[in-house]
Formats: structure tokens, C-alpha cells, sequence
């Protein structure tokens, strides 16, 4: 069976990896050349290969759809890539145009589902394998798997699970398509349970300390991809003009009585600061394009806030 591969990210690199062993025959890979600065991008993983690249923006045109049908190409996979697909292009391999999308549809359509999932609390998430339509996560599912979120699980962590998770489903799709095309599983959406989440992270990114510590320590944990960038950015706090990000932090299960935002010393360069209900433990904090022991910035007794120069 001919497969196309549209891909980023490290879900696409180990799709393409899984691909190799497979066998199917992968006509050719869809990434961004302008990532091939990075050497483990799915653009460069693929030319080491030996696979054709093609430009992503390519799935917006007409175009390849044409080019599609002459390289006999009979569905197209698309893992983490987020190019808008135009419909001529989703209607032209025989059998059809497929997505891996890292949450469980219908409740967690849209991007950083990882992230939504933890800021909200969620014990489960999973991932989705569903057929491609103009309405993005809309399509008809496929293949599903629930994966746990644990109370240590930052977005990094739960990301790499879905990935984990998720490319043996794609295996698993392509053998049934070339062997029993008619078995493939086929269920409708829900849609009265549909939630469709944006890319920019809640209350765009700041970080009221007025809440409860679980809900503060859970937007970190959802924006926390150290050593990579988040696609959040970490949680934004101010002391006066500097401008603070929050990039690791836990509950520590103390309360307290001081004034929301209150720093105090506590130890291994750490600090603490008061939530609504109780002291939140600041273990690593971002400022100035670098990351650092919130000690070296915060002096006891500064209060953080939510606006700059308040």
C-alpha cells in the first residue's frame, strides 16, 4: 500500500521510524524545511532516510491533490502536522486522509489538548485516530486509547505517553487498510460532547496567585516541557516590571495566611509562595530569556502579581 506522511514533531519522527519496518511503502514525507535546522526534525530524519520531502504547505493547494492521484497514493497520514488540508487534497487518496490527534474526541478537540487536559484536572486523557473532513477533529473515529495522567505528569511527560500510545495505532490502521479495508472501525462523534480548545494557554498566560494551589500548580504542570519550548510558554507572574515565568512548581500541602502572591525563603534555592489556600514550592522560574533558582530573583517579602507594575 502507498502511504504519504505528513508529520512533525517527535510523534512524526517516530511514525516515520515505526514506517521504516513496515510494509507499506512511503511515497513520500510532508514536514517544514524550515525546521531542518534542527537535526532531529522530521524534514531531516526523513532525507537521512532516503524519502522523498515534500514542502507541508503543499496539503493547502489543489495541486497535490493531482499529484497524489498520479503517485498512485492510496491514503495519507498526518501526525502532528498543522497545516490546514485543502478538500480536494482529502478527497483524493482512495482510502481517505487520516489524523492522530493527541486527545480523546470528541472532548478535547483543537491544539495543546495535553496542556487543557491537566489545567482541568483530568485523571485520563488519550488519543484518537480518525478520518480526516474539512471541519478539523471532526471526522469519524477509527482507533482510540486512553492513557492515565498522573499527579507528577507535566505536558512533556503526558505528550510522550500519547505518542507512546498512539503510533502502534497507526500501524494498526494501515494493516487493516491493506488487508481488510471493510473492517476498518468507523464511529460517529458525539457532537453534543464536542469541546474544541484554542492554542493560547487560559487567562492569556498569567498566573493569578488568588487561586487555589492545586489549580496554580496545575497550569505549570500543563506548560511545563523543560528542557523543550512549551507551546504555552510557562505561567506569568510580576514582581513590579519583572516579568516572571513559572516553569516548575508543586503543592506543598501547608497553609497559609499571608497575602496571596507572598514570597518567602525555603530552601535548595526554592522559595514559596501563598495561594489562596495554601504555600505553592517554586522550584525553577524563568526571567530574562533564562532559567534560574527563584532565589536568585525573589527576595522574601516581594508579592507577585498578575499585571505588570502593580
Amino acid at each position: 500500500m502507498n502511504v504519504l506522511l505528513a508529520a512533525e514533531d517527535a510523534a512524526g519522527v517516530q511514525t516515520l521510524r515505526r514506517l521504516q519496518t513496515a510494509r507499506h511503502r512511503l511515497v513520500a514525507v510532508l514536514a517544514s524545511p524550515e525546521r531542518a535546522k534542527a537535526p532531529g526534525s522530521v524534514w531531516n530524519v526523513a532525507k537521512t532516510l532516503g524519502h522523498s520531502c515534500w514542502p507541508a504547505d503543499l496539503v493547502r493547494t489543489p495541486d497535490l491533490a493531482r499529484r497524489i492521484r498520479d503517485e498512485r497514493i492510496d491514503v495519507l497520514i498526518n501526525v502532528h502536522s498543522l497545516v490546514l488540508i485543502h478538500a480536494e487534497v482529502l478527497a483524493a487518496p482512495p482510502l481517505g486522509c487520516f489524523n492522530l490527534h493527541p486527545g480523546p474526541l470528541p472532548r478535547y478537540a483543537g491544539l495543546n489538548s495535553v496542556c487543557w487536559a491537566i489545567y482541568h484536572g483530568e485523571t485520563t486523557h488519550g488519543v484518537t485516530l480518525h478520518r480526516m473532513t474539512p471541519d478539523v477533529d471532526a471526522g469519524d473515529i477509527a482507533y482510540q486509547a486512553e492513557v492515565p495522567i498522573e499527579a507528577h505528569d507535566t505536558g512533556l511527560t503526558l505528550a510522550s505517553r500519547c505518542v507512546k500510545a498512539g503510533v502502534p495505532l497507526v500501524l494498526e490502521l494501515l494493516d487493516t487498510l491493506a488487508d481488510r479495508p471493510h473492517d476498518l472501525p468507523r464511529r460517529d462523534q458525539d457532537r453534543t460532547r464536542r469541546t474544541f480548545f484554542a492554542a493560547r494557554p487560559p487567562n492569556s498566560g498569567r498566573l493569578s496567585w488568588h487561586a487555589p494551589a492545586r489549580q496554580i500548580v496545575s497550569f505549570v504542570r500543563a506548560a511545563d516541557f523543560v528542557p523543550f519550548q512549551s507551546p504555552w510558554g510557562h505561567p506569568r507572574s510580576f514582581s513590579g516590571d519583572l516579568e516572571v515565568g513559572i516553569a516548575k512548581a508543586r503543592e506543598t500541602g501547608e497553609q497559609c495566611a499571608a497575602a496571596p502572591g507572598t514570597v518567602r525563603k525555603s530552601g535548595n534555592g526554592h522559595v514559596d509562595v501563598a495561594a489562596r489556600d495554601q504555600w505553592v514550592a517554586v522550584q525553577l522560574i524563568q526571567t530574562g530569556g533564562r532559567y534560574c533558582a527563584p532565589d536568585e530573583v525573589l527576595a522574601p517579602g516581594v508579592i507577585l502579581n498578575g499585571e505588570p507594575g502593580s
